[in-house]
């Protein structure tokens, strides 16, 4: 009986045991398959790679003149570079450029060859000559609205303001741009944002060789230093959990709300405490941005205003951004600094005080709330004046 009962015991054995190495096999052939996959694929991307930084033209080469304006980008050289056929792919050059750390690209003509590798290429941009003064100088403050940019942009150039906000809200333009800069996404088209490009126009010194620029051209030469910007951030914006829309937005009320760089980075850590505690941001300017008036002081009738950037009837961030901030604001919402604090007021004198409870919030509110009343009252004295 134990023998008959040993035999079926041993065939099961037998049978387990070469199922076990059948699957050993199959695992060790998965593994083989996936590491040559992997090895082709680096090889494949090495090549790949190789090729887009090499030459267009191993052989002798065609020698292709080309002018870079002043104030050009790196988004702006590659593109330029591509259109003339001397590397292989423009965006490939941004980052390459960016990877490498290289700057000091300098204005000017060139004779370049489409033998030369990018790396050659690079090298050469850096010795140019400027060839042309600018003729067209203009500078846009941080944190201004759209409308304000298009009436500087109209007093700085031969274009209207009125032109300029045409171009600025052509939503088939805007859907042009959307393919165009990895920043700009489907959230700007909401039927709800009052401005698609409020908070992209970069604001900085900008220097035109032309001294009628179009109005394109010179929005942009906007849009390209904000993607420089955000191309600098750009693991912090896949590590975050906002939308590149979303940190701009918050960097716009950040430009609004701080007057020095401590402040910027202590104002977004507020602001990300309250996000995480579900707290509504409840912060003046989107108040007046929600009405459409610069606002001195914010009345409690002003905040029944029914707008998505009202932040004190809505939680979360808001809809757009409601101003164009710059490079530090923009910083600032990416790199909030860790605090313990929700609440903070800013006074008239532009002095920002903290504070973790709003019991402590409210003593300072009214602390120094008549001192944006007086001011409000001297400017409307002022204004009658006039």
């Amino acid at each position: 009986m134990s023998d008959s009962n040993e035999k079926p015991r041993n065939d099961l054995y037998e049978q387990r045991v070469s199922e076990a190495k059948v699957v050993r096999k199959i695992v060790l052939y998965s593994i083989i398959g996936l590491a040559v996959m992997g090895i082709i694929a680096i090889i494949s991307g090495y090549f790949y790679f190789k090729s887009v930084l090499g030459p267009v033209d191993s052989g002798e080469g065609e020698v292709v003149e080309v002018t870079v304006p002043i104030g050009s980008s790196s988004n702006q050289i590659g593109q330029i570079l591509e259109d003339e056929g001397l590397i292989h792919n423009g965006t490939i050059f941004r980052y390459y450029v960016r990877y490498k750390n290289e700057s000091g690209f300098q204005a000017g003509e060139y004779a370049l060859s489409t033998s030369m590798t990018m790396d050659e290429m690079i090298e050469e941009l850096k010795e140019g000559r400027v060839m042309e003064e600018p003729e067209l100088i203009f500078t846009i403050p941080e944190g201004r609205w759209l409308v304000d940019i298009a009436t500087m942009i109209g007093n700085a150039t031969v274009h209207e303001a009125d032109d300029v906000v045409d171009v600025l809200t052509d939503e088939e333009y805007i859907e042009s741009l959307i393919e165009q800069y990895s920043m700009l996404t489907e959230d700007v088209l909401d039927e709800d944002i009052r401005y698609a490009l409020e908070g992209y126009l970069f604001p900085a010194r900008y220097d035109f060789i032309e001294a009628e620029p179009s109005i394109e051209t010179i929005i942009e030469a906007m849009l390209d230093r904000t993607q420089e910007t955000f191309d600098q951030f750009a693991s912090q914006l896949e590590d975050s959990e906002y939308t590149a829309h979303e940190i701009l937005t918050l960097a716009s009320i950040i430009e609004r709300e701080a007057q020095t760089s401590e402040d910027r980075y202590k104002i977004s850590g507020v602001l990300y405490n309250r996000l995480e505690q579900d707290m509504p941001l409840q912060v003046d300017p989107t108040v007046a941005y929600a009405i459409g008036e610069h606002l001195y002081m914010t009345t409690y009738k002003n905040l029944e205003i029914d707008s998505p950037y009202n932040t004190y009837r809505y939680r979360g961030i808001p809809i757009g951004p409601i101003a164009n901030p710059g490079q530090d604001a923009i910083q600032a919402a990416f790199e909030p600094e860790n605090t313990d604090y929700l609440f903070f007021y800013a006074r008239y004198s532009g002095e920002v005080i903290y504070n973790e409870t709003y019991a402590e919030h409210d003593r300072t509110h009214q602390q120094y709330r008549q001192e944006w009343v007086n001011a409000a009252k001297e400017q409307q004295e002022e204004t009658e004046t006039e």
